[in-house]
């Protein structure tokens, strides 16, 4: 392992410097060879040069002076019951049994021959050095650790003070280490746990640098259960914050595409439909000026399809943003400013605690479609006025900007010049909006498209519903195209789900269209007058009812003279004669 010690055996860190003598040698002599060799023991060896014994300067010294000097053989001084170690043993076992016996040193033994000696200053050399190798990997781990430690003592002198907290906190180790932390950090929370002995979780804390936020953790340390000081580990979360922001866009962005989704599930409408000359003008110029930069303002009566003509700008325009809708009449006056321009953590009460996007800012790089933008406040018709000047917006309770690159389309139902003369919409913000100008024709007006539009609802609702298309009676279809839908679009496309769902067989008729058209249809046609002179209402006559057909087959000679009953030269014949195009 990195920092384990692996197993050391006596035979990697025995000695080879000892001193052996025969068992005859006198006691002199051998105490000659100790002092010359600067060794403090001897060994003794018998007759086949196995060792018998031992002695060391210790034993010696405790003979008597007359002893040395009388030539006796070092075999009556020596130490007969020696303790042995094999050769194989862990150095740890040979320091615990040298630790039990009280012994400086020992033999290492073969088969009854010397081999070596492992001595106590050998063993405390050796470790010492495994010390100091650990604690250097030990050093190299916690400069390596991503949070910032500091270990104190029990006094709150600083032990260790790593790379990371030379970072966070700009002091260095060499400064600080060795030193009081409360000299430099006066407020720290280990200060406090030193006091308490309790540890401390995940404490905010803001410290000198003003590009940080730290979390803190500090603990007591127990050694054997005696308190012997504290570590306290700081974490910068900064990057973590950055990381949430980023996913809180993402779940954001996310929230946002569900609902889209769900919008173009529950929505048939999805395309421009129609052939109507006045609609294809507007498409034209919708497609000349969609891949520009340029803000539109769409003109056209409630339910005439201003939003789904705007998401087709922005789909054609290849924008890589979102598609961002807000209707200005369905937001509260007090929440505009938040949910256009976002709004950051703590901001108000009852904010969302890690902040929010607004509308631009989601919808950075793509299309922003202002619904009823008539109906937006004069304090924030001057605040969008700026963002769209400076394009850049700031969050509610924030300090810094943000840059947005948006393309603004709004949509009224309302005269904007009227409302400027009478002060209820700025004049400034007006012309940044209308730098094109679309109007989008009521249904009325589209006479010809109602017949395409019906049978586009009428195949999407049944799909949706599981139903078998039915057929409409001729009467009314005749009904539905003569009424004034002063609801357009949305009106028809309401009145067709009407007639799918309570339909019962495969045909749509007269009794299931709503009493209120066919009121204002009966009214309408009562209306109708028609010249006294015969001649001249017969030829009126003529000309609705080809109009009808051609309105009826959209446009398909061949299908409006079936509807007619007549031959298709007749109908070329009478086309040509009242001049129909």
């Amino acid at each position: 392992m990195f920092l384990i010690p692996k197993k050391i055996l006596v035979k990697e860190a025995m000695s080879d410097k000892y001193i052996q003598v025969n068992y005859e040698e006198e006691l002199s002599v051998c105490l000659d060879k100790m002092l010359k060799n600067n060794l403090d023991d001897i060994y003794i060896l018998d007759e086949h040069k196995k060792l018998i014994g031992l002695l060391s300067l210790t034993d010696i010294s405790k003979t008597k002076k007359s002893d040395l000097n009388d030539g006796n053989p070092i075999k009556n001084f020596m130490i007969k019951d020696i303790n042995t170690i094999s050769k194989n043993v862990s150095l740890l076992d040979c320091r615990n049994m040298m630790i039990k016996n009280k012994i400086a040193r020992l033999p290492v033994v073969e088969n009854g021959y010397l081999i070596g000696v492992v001595r106590s200053e050998q063993i405390r050399d050796y470790f010492y050095m495994r010390m100091e190798e650990i604690g250097s990997k030990l050093n190299h781990i916690i400069d390596n650790i991503y949070e910032a430690v500091c270990v104190v003592d029990t006094e709150g002198y600083v032990i260790v003070w790593n790379k990371n907290s030379e970072k966070l906190y700009n002091v260095k180790s060499e400064i600080i280490v060795g030193k009081k932390l409360e000299d430099f950090f006066p407020k720290a929370i280990l200060l406090k746990v030193l006091k308490t002995k309790k540890a401390v979780d995940d404490v905010y804390h803001s410290p000198p640098r003003k590009d940080t936020d730290v979390i803190v953790t500090a603990q007591p340390i127990f050694i054997d259960g005696e308190f012997a000081g504290g570590v306290s580990t700081d974490r910068d979360i900064m990057e973590v914050k950055k990381l949430s922001n980023q996913l809180q866009k993402a779940n954001d962005t996310l929230k946002f595409l569900e609902n889209e989704v769900k919008k173009f599930s529950s929505d048939d409408f999805g395309n421009i439909i129609g052939k109507s000359e006045k609609l294809t003008k507007a498409i034209q110029t919708a497609r000349q000026v969609a891949k520009t930069n340029a803000s539109i303002l769409i003109l056209g009566e409630s339910g005439t399809g201003k939003e789904v003509f705007s998401r087709s700008i922005h789909d054609y325009s290849q924008r890589e943003g979102l598609f961002v809708p807000v209707n200005c009449s369905a937001i509260p006056s007090e929440l505009f400013e938040s949910e256009f321009f976002g709004y950051e953590a703590g901001a108000f009460t009852g904010a969302n605690r890690k902040g929010k996007m607004g509308i631009f800012e989601l919808a950075n790089n793509g299309t922003v479609f202002l619904d009823e933008i008539a109906d937006l406040p004069m304090q924030m018709q001057a605040k969008l006025l700026r963002v769209l000047q400076e394009k850049e917006v700031r969050r509610v309770g924030g300090e810094k900007t943000i840059n947005v690159n948006v393309r603004v389309i709004s949509a009224t139902n309302k005269d904007l010049k009227d409302m400027i003369e009478k002060e209820e919409f700025r004049e400034d913000l007006y012309y940044r909006l209308n730098v094109v100008e679309l109007n989008l024709p009521p249904l009325r007006d589209r006479h010809g498209d109602i017949v395409i539009l019906i049978h586009k609802f009428l195949k999407d609702i049944c799909t949706q519903n599981s139903k078998p298309v039915p057929e409409i009676d001729q009467e009314v279809m005749d009904i539905l195209r003569n009424y004034k839908w002063k609801g357009n679009i949305r009106e028809l496309k309401n009145t067709v789900e009407h007639l799918v769902v309570l339909s019962k067989d495969e045909s749509i008729k007269k009794e299931l269209v709503p009493k209120y058209i066919l009121d204002n249809v009966n009214k309408t046609t009562d209306c109708k007058t028609y010249p006294m002179d015969l001649n001249q209402a017969i030829s009126k006559l003529e000309q609705d009812t080809i109009k009808k057909a051609l309105n009826m087959s959209n446009g398909n000679k061949a299908k409006a003279a079936k509807y007619l009953n007549i031959p298709r030269s007749t109908l070329y014949y009478k086309m040509e004669q009242y001049k129909i195009k």
